[in-house]
């Protein structure tokens, strides 16, 4: 009776975004705020920044887009339940959400970049719930634990139950889509804007997205533990550029998925930064000239070293996978004395849905690059693996299980 219950309260709330409206409504979510602080940098708090991105994306789409409705969960620094976050945006029919947050990583360690986050099961997460949470994951739901009353409030969510788990699969297939469509928009245009680096795209189980009824994703703009990007986003000039790389993004899909109903938005120019020449230190370890020694690639016969500068296409192998480990996707080539890939040895590039994306190693021995992913992540927490069967960019998982026949 309580499943069948959950059932239909989110059939209902999935209906709700396909009623005919006259405006396009925005919900703007400011992360944090009161007394919780969200991430700390060494002068700077999480959720000052979140508010002061999110009203100046606001204001720039109240000024150039007449047809849109924007509401803010939050206008003052103030604390709010990711419970009525999501509220907010479910009681005003909301076409679109977007929360605003800003990244952190733990002592010791440098990132810097943009990411977009969707709902969806991530790369340590699975049908059942949340066996292993991303780091993000487990910072932006733990405001949960902040709140009063949140076991009772919070009932429905239970990672574990059988309950939450169809409900947090209608949602997801419903608005699936459209969200890694934004996803995608975001990663283009806000690194575009700011200079940032291109972090990617990622799906999660974040409570403040799994709790609302409509397209949506979740912006991490920048870390604040790492002191240029913390700077940056403290800078006269931050909320400005912040500002139209998201407006962008969302202009482009309101244009794609409204266009033909509703007024079409326009492109604000940009003039983005250089990203600051810096290396990213390593966490500090016990031998730190063996630690920090460059990365070698695996040995491969099909792919020779190349210069950063230089696109590679993948080699063709008769069908057997290739695995290489990605550290970096940018909307422009870098040059080839780019700091952040100082000292790596066998970068290569490759062009994807207008994106320029940048390798490390090459091996049709799946183990071999995970290793070498694994002595990658402390310079670039970001990379992960991709695979490439005859010279075509392919899903990992069919390419392990290939590999392992081919064993």
């Amino acid at each position: 009776m309580k499943l069948t219950r959950l059932l239909v309260c989110m059939l209902l709330l999935i209906a709700l975004p396909l009623v005919a409206k006259d405006r396009f409504v925005l919900v703007i979510d400011a992360g944090h705020g009161g007394h919780d602080s969200g991430a700390v940098g060494k002068y700077s708090k999480e959720k000052d920044l979140t508010l002061k991105f999110a009203l100046a994306f606001g204001k720039m789409v109240e000024a150039n887009c007449p047809d849109v409705k924007v509401i803010y969960t939050r206008t003052t620094d103030r604390f709010l339940p990711l419970m009525e976050r999501a509220q907010v945006a479910n009681r005003n029919k909301a076409d679109l959400f977007i929360s605003v947050h800003i990244n952190s990583i733990g002592a010791g360690r440098i990132a810097r970049g943009f990411q977009t986050y969707t709902l969806g099961s991530g790369r340590n997460t699975g049908r059942s719930g949340l066996t292993k949470n991303l780091e993000v994951a487990k910072r932006e739901n733990a405001v949960i634990l902040l709140e009063k009353n949140y076991k009772q409030t919070y009932a429905g969510f239970d990672p574990n139950s059988a309950e939450s788990n169809i409900m947090y699969e209608f949602i997801q297939d419903n608005n699936m889509q459209r969200s890694v469509e934004l996803a995608r928009l975001m990663q283009r245009h806000v690194p575009a804007a700011t200079g940032r680096n291109d972090m990617g795209a990622h799906q999660d189980n974040l409570a403040v997205l799994r709790l609302s009824s409509m397209p949506g994703c979740l912006l991490e703009l920048g870390f604040i533990s790492t002191p240029d990007e913390e700077d940056f986003m403290n800078s006269a000039a931050a909320a400005d550029l912040y500002a139209r790389g998201i407006f962008n993004a969302f202009a482009q899909y309101r244009n794609k998925f409204y266009g033909s109903r509703q007024q079409t938005l326009p492109m604000i120019a940009v003039n983005p930064p250089a990203m600051p020449k810096k290396d990213a230190a390593p966490a500090k370890k016990d031998n730190p000239d063996k630690d920090n020694a460059p990365a070698k690639a695996p040995k491969t016969a099909s792919t020779p070293t190349q210069q950063p500068g230089k696109e590679t296409p993948p080699p063709t192998t008769d069908g057997q996978p290739v695995f290489k480990v990605q550290i970096l996707a940018t909307a422009q080539p870098l040059p080839a004395n780019d700091q952040r890939l100082k000292d790596i040895a066998n970068v290569e590039r490759y062009t994807e849905d207008g994106m320029v994306k940048y390798t490390v190693g090459a091996s049709t021995d799946y183990n071999a690059i995970a290793a070498l992913r694994r002595t990658l992540t402390e310079r670039f927490p970001q990379a992960f693996i991709v695979a490439f069967v005859d010279g075509k960019r392919t899903n990992v998982q069919q390419a392990i299980a290939l590999w392992r026949q081919k064993k």
